[in-house]
This record gives structure tokens, sequence and C-alpha cells, in this order.
């Protein structure tokens, strides 16, 4: 079987809890595999191999954001609200990705299939213009929301979001079958959803999950330790502190959650990423570190989290996953976008706290560490859910499900 893995050129796109690993699983089973995406990414897939893109239809970064406190806050919801819509929707983009993929399909042959980043139009719109199945990865299907319950801003955007996917669709002469068919369209293939959690993470959506979720969970993955992590004692306790790969410029956040993990105990480990930083802004950044936090661009997190108390994180899908499948309880702070979804499922599988970035500025970050290292019934559960994750099968569950695809 010939497989596309299809995404936006961020390292964080690569991940969603398990794309990557299921591309892997893939070639270990004996399948074709190419990872198709833009060239800035091409040695985070490792040894799968790669074909560029020279467009994805993904926008980033977005434009700046323009003064919004000089507009009525109505319009400035519109314009964050647009923003959003513009990054997997822009209909420049979106056609460009789409070109890309069909002439890369006319030089190096077709696929038998296309697994997906969630967010990527040009993925839905090219299988179905190549005719072959999709499979959209890290997130699951969900029926449409209510038209009543939207706000009146939410309501302009969808209808403009729905015109986008029709005049896209109308270009390249296909239906739209890969997109959901209501008010507020989304990619939403009728073949397989995969899910890199248990169907419990999901608890309070359950009633809105559509049939074609498979919920593969994950395990642990074998890492070697860094030399740094080596040098610290077993027997001192980690908090690992990060925002991921691309919100990574809250500066203050690094400082306030390393400070409360050291007034509880723990030695911090603070993952920056690989944004580029001013020297100046780093070197205040470390006057406000607590002593002995070891200050990193990248975190093992298979290597890390099992010996971390509590890991202090945005919300990202890949470092959520990490920390459910290692049992590590959570502080989750969300800065964006699905992030705030991730944080309010920790809250509800009693693994972790949900708090903002009004509690950030008000010490809750000190409180919240404190409860939750007091908290055996948050620990427990917290490695109850991280065993229900790994009987599910992870990876190779996941390729099992993608190859029952092509057999239908």
């Amino acid at each position: 079987m010939r497989v596309w893995c299809v995404s936006a050129p961020l390292y964080s796109h690569t991940d969603w809890g398990g794309f990557l690993r299921t591309a892997r699983a893939l070639v270990e089973r004996g399948h074709d595999v190419v990872w198709v995406s833009g060239a800035a990414i091409a040695g985070a897939v490792g040894d799968v191999p790669f074909l560029p893109l020279d467009e994805t239809g993904w926008l980033w970064p977005p434009p700046p954001l323009p003064d919004i406190s000089t507009i009525k806050p109505q319009e400035a919801v519109m314009v964050r609200y647009r923003r959003a819509l513009d990054t997997w929707l822009d209909e420049g983009k979106v056609a460009a990705g789409v070109r890309g993929l069909l002439a890369l399909a006319e030089r190096h042959g077709a696929p038998d299939l296309i697994l997906t980043d969630p967010f990527l139009s040009a993925s839905a719109i090219a299988a179905e213009a190549l005719g072959v199945p999709m499979v959209v990865c890290g997130w699951p299907a969900l029926r449409e929301l209510d038209e009543t319950l939207l706000y009146p801003v939410q309501k302009v955007l969808a209808d403009d979001s729905r015109q986008r996917v029709d005049r896209l669709c109308g270009l390249f002469g296909v239906t739209g079958e890969n997109f959901s068919g209501g008010s507020t369209p989304s990619i939403l293939s009728p073949h397989l959803h995969l899910s890199y959690f248990c169907d419990t993470w999901y608890q309070a959506e359950f009633h809105n999950l559509l049939p074609q979720n498979t919920f593969v969970g994950g395990t642990p993955e074998p890492a070697t330790s860094p030399d740094w992590l080596t040098a610290i004692p077993a027997e001192i306790p980690l908090a690992v502190v990060t925002l991921g790969t691309t919100f990574t410029g809250d500066l203050g956040f690094y400082a306030w959650a390393a400070q409360a993990a050291a007034r509880c105990g723990l030695l911090p480990v603070v993952a920056i990423g690989n944004n580029p930083m001013a020297p100046e802004a780093k070197q205040d950044l470390l006057k406000a570190l607590p002593r002995g936090t070891r200050l990193v661009n990248y975190v093992p997190f298979d290597a890390v989290l099992p010996r971390a108390k509590i890991m202090i994180h945005h919300g990202g899908m890949g470092s959520t996953h990490r920390a459910v499948v290692h049992g590590v309880p959570q502080l989750v702070v969300p800065h964006a976008a699905d992030q705030r979804g991730q944080a309010r499922r920790a809250a509800q599988a009693k693994v972790g706290l949900n708090l903002t970035a009004h509690d950030v500025r008000h010490g809750k970050l000190l409180e919240g560490t404190r409860a939750i290292l007091a908290d055996a019934r948050v620990q427990q559960t917290a490695r109850d859910l991280a065993a229900e994750m790994a009987g599910l099968g992870g990876a190779h569950a996941a390729a099992e499900a993608v190859e029952a695809v092509t057999r239908r």
C-alpha cells in the first residue's frame, strides 16, 4: 500500500499524539510511506521518506495582529476569529497546496491512501480529486454544532468558511466529500479518524462522537537520556515546563511555573523551543529562573517524564498526550486554539488542573502545583488513565485501522 502522510510544515503538526509514530508503524509493516510537507521539516520525520511541497495550504505565521484597542469589542473578536480561519482556509494558499499535491501525484504516482494533519484543507480536496480515501490523524470526528447555539460573530464566520470551501471545491471540480456539511465546516473523513487518546478522554463530548472514530491510545517510547538529564541524580524529582514549539514567547510563564515547581521541592526542566530569542530576553529569563533550573530547547518527553512529578504546559495535543501516556499529572494553561479543549479534558479526566492566564497572574500556579502534588487521587487517576491508553495499542493499532480502510 502506498501512503502519503501530509502535514503543515511545523514540527507540532507531525505529532497530534501519534501521527509520525503511525507512519513509522506502517513502514515497519512493509508499506510504501512518504511524508509530504514543506521542506523546513524534512529533518523532523527521521527515516520516513520525504517529498517537499512548496505550499501546503497552511498560513503560518499569521499576519501581525492589528491594534484592536481602538475598535469595538465585537469587531476585535471578529478579527481574532478571522485570523484563525485564515490559517487553515486561506483560499489562495489552499489552492496552491492542492495543485502541489496533484503535481506530485502526476510526477511520482498517486497514493492509495492519504493520512492528514487534521487542519490541512489541501489534503481533503486533493484526496477527493485523486479518488483516494483520506484518514484524519489526531482529531476525532464530531457532529456539527447546532447553528442556533452559535454567537452572531460565529455565524458570520461560519458562513464565510462555508463559502470558501464551496469555492475551492468548485475550483477543483469536487463535491467536498471530505468536509463536514453543516454550518461550521471542518475537515471530516467519511472513512476513519484516528485519535491517540481513549474515548473516555472525550467524556463530555461523547454524544457528539461519530462512528468513524477509532481510539488507539498510546504507549511510552524507548528513549535515550541526554547528558544533562543523566547528570541529575535519580532521586531528585523533576517538573517539566513547556509551551511546545510554536507559542514559545511567553517568558513570564516559564519563570512563574519554574518558581512554583521549585518552591514545591521539584527541579524545573524548562523547554523554550527553537524559535529565535533575543540574547537580552534570554538573559532576563535566566535571571528569573530559580537556581538549578535546566533550561533547554527541547525535552525528549519519553526520557524525562518517567522522572517527573508534574508537567506544567500550554495544552498542545502532543504535550498533553505524552503526559497522559506517562501518567504524569498536569497543570494546563492554554494559550490558543485547540489547547483550551485539552486543558478542559485534563480537568474533566481528573488528571490535572485547567488554569487561565488570569489565574497565573494571581499566583495560582503555585497553589495548583501544591494541590496536585498533595492529592494522591489525582496521581492514581493519572496512572490509571495511562494504563487505559496503553491497553488500546497505540501506533500499531492505528496502522491496523489504516490498513482496514483499503480493504473495505
